[in-house]
């Protein structure tokens, strides 16, 4: 094993290295390397790509790199531009795009094992962080990657990387393996425990640029009354200015006093004065009266910063005010379009928990014409809600979407609502033929999160003799079920009598990685097998 490849898949896992050793992650915000060789065909194919990464226009990137390997795979830009495609597919979707950029990294590994991004251990890196990605969002094979990684890497470390860090004493790296390991392994479990991490990365991705807020409740950047990178230029020494603090301490005075002045601060253009009034939008947002709402509306029809208006917007639903659904509804369905304000918007309205609120969502859903992402967050941000109709409406929608990414939206926020009847239908979903092979499976697997009983799943493995990879996803969805005695009772049934031999060494696989006795005991049996 090179060690260029290993140091950078520890780094992607988490592991903190010796010290003394170094490795450069690959960094997001990164430009390929300016163009090396102008005679080259693909030389403009590569600037092209270069100049959307530098715009972040993830789509269009991933489309020049994709096309110069397509054409030219004889370039020396080739193995390199598939590193970039899939870079750049990671940035630009869900798991479909995951799972393309994942194909390009391995078959960059095959063809251009020399190229520049393979030797660094930039390519390495990255598909080990894709393949954990897939492995959260349900996908038993990226599973079974990490999982096996995790099985012999520890074993392997000591004698791959000790010869090969300069400057490292064999000892001491020796001596760091146990902690390599134990970090090997709760990386292990946190893989395992999908369910909680699918729903945080879910939330990262679904929500609003910027926001900070979830669930109705703010961190201290916001009501701080600023965010990080959205301070401009010249303005830092503001955040700790006497006036943040002046206007803090409204906080503590009532509605008749602090409100002219929150409004006049509001009013203000003068340079910096954006970050007061960001401030000011959050102290108004806490008032919950109509006027504040007539405030905040003001704002975010008129204010000359846009993350001003975009917070204006955001705070909109704290008002718990008629108006405030009004403007939301104006600025998501009227307006003219302003994705970044449409998807504050969108998660405003799924805050305030009103029937009307949800009916403009629903609504929204159903538009064809709108953009996919915001679709896709609205869908989201609906399945965070209770109440059955919105399960109902979810379930009755699926079927009239055409993309998988919308489908794979739906069938998650579904597994949010646990209930029978979502449990039932997204095992319907993984009967059906007709579906694509990965919908399906990732039906199987939000329907094992969303409550479905082993012994349901049992029955799908059962009568899907002529689907191996549907069968093989039942295998992981099952080892899924932690404290489940039904779920291990399966999983060893299918140890002893699959006649698959690879779908039996799956079930063996992931009954190694069980705490429940019974599957030691099974292991043992095998093992202790006459030759």
């Amino acid at each position: 094993m090179n060690i260029r490849f290993v140091l950078p898949l520890l780094v992607a896992a988490g592991f903190a290295l010796p010290l003394g050793t170094s490795v450069a992650a690959p960094d997001p915000r990164v430009l390929p390397p300016p163009s090396w060789a102008p005679p080259d065909t693909a030389d403009s194919l590569w600037r092209r790509g270069r100049v959307a990464v530098a715009d972040e226009n993830w789509r269009e990137a991933a489309a020049q790199f994709r096309r110069l390997a397509e054409r030219y795979p004889q370039s020396v830009y080739a193995g390199d531009a598939l590193y970039w495609q899939a870079f750049a597919l990671q940035r630009s979707g869900g798991n479909a795009e995951v799972r393309e950029a994942v194909r390009a990294l391995e078959q960059q590994k095959e063809k251009y094992p020399q190229s520049g991004s393979m030797t660094s251990g930039e390519s390495a890196a990255l598909h080990t962080r894709l393949t954990g990605r897939l492995a959260r969002a349900g996908d038993s094979d990226a599973a079974m990657q990490i999982a096996e990684a995790a099985a012999v890497l520890g074993a392997q470390l000591a004698e791959t990387i000790a010869p090969a860090v300069a400057g490292v004493a064999a000892g001491a790296v020796a001596a760091a393996v146990p902690e390599m390991q134990r970090a090997m392994a709760e990386a292990q479990r946190e893989m395992a425990r999908a369910g909680p991490e699918m729903r945080r990365a879910m939330a990262e991705v679904a929500t609003m640029s910027g926001s900070r807020v979830f669930g109705g409740r703010y961190s201290e950047s916001y009501s701080s009354g600023y965010a990080g990178s959205d301070i401009p230029p010249g303005c830092e020494g503001v955040i700790a200015d006497e006036r943040i603090e002046a206007l803090n301490a409204l906080m503590q005075m009532n509605a008749e006093q602090a409100m002219p002045i929150l409004k006049r601060v509001l009013a203000r253009r003068d340079k910096c004065s954006e970050i007061l009034r960001r401030k000011a939008v959050f102290l108004v947002s806490q008032r919950r009266s109509d006027e504040a709402a007539t405030i905040l509306v003001d704002v975010a029809r008129n204010d000359p910063d846009m993350n001003t208006r975009g917070e204006a917007v955001f705070w909109l639903s704290q008002t718990n005010s008629a108006l405030a659904i009004d403007v939301l509804e104006q600025i998501l369905t009227k307006d003219p379009r302003d994705d970044a304000l449409q998807k504050r918007a969108i998660f405003s309205l799924s805050q305030t928990r009103s029937p009307r609120a949800s009916a403009i969502l629903r609504d929204y859903i159903r538009r064809s014409d709108a953009p996919e992402e915001l679709r896709g967050d609205a869908i989201f941000w609906l399945g965070q809600q209770r109440g059955a109709d919105n399960s109902s409406f979810l379930r009755e929608l699926f079927p009239t979407l055409t993309t998988d990414e919308l489908r794979e939206k739906v069938l998650f926020s579904l597994s949010q609502r646990r209930s029978p009847e979502n449990a039932a239908w997204m095992l319907g979903v993984a009967r059906d033929a007709r579906i694509e092979a990965e919908l399906r499976k990732s039906a199987l697997f939000w329907a094992g999160q969303a409550g479905a009983s082993a012994r349901d799943l049992g029955e799908i493995y059962d009568t899907s003799r002529a689907d191996r990879e549907l069968r093989s996803q039942v295998i992981f969805t099952l080892s899924q079920r932690r404290n489940d005695p039904a779920a291990v009772d399966k999983l060893l049934d299918i140890a002893r009598k699959e006649q698959d031999p690879e779908l039996r060494k799956q079930a063996l696989f992931w009954l190694g990685q069980s705490r429940d006795p019974r599957a030691a005991a099974i292991l043992e049996e095998i093992i202790n097998k006459p030759l």
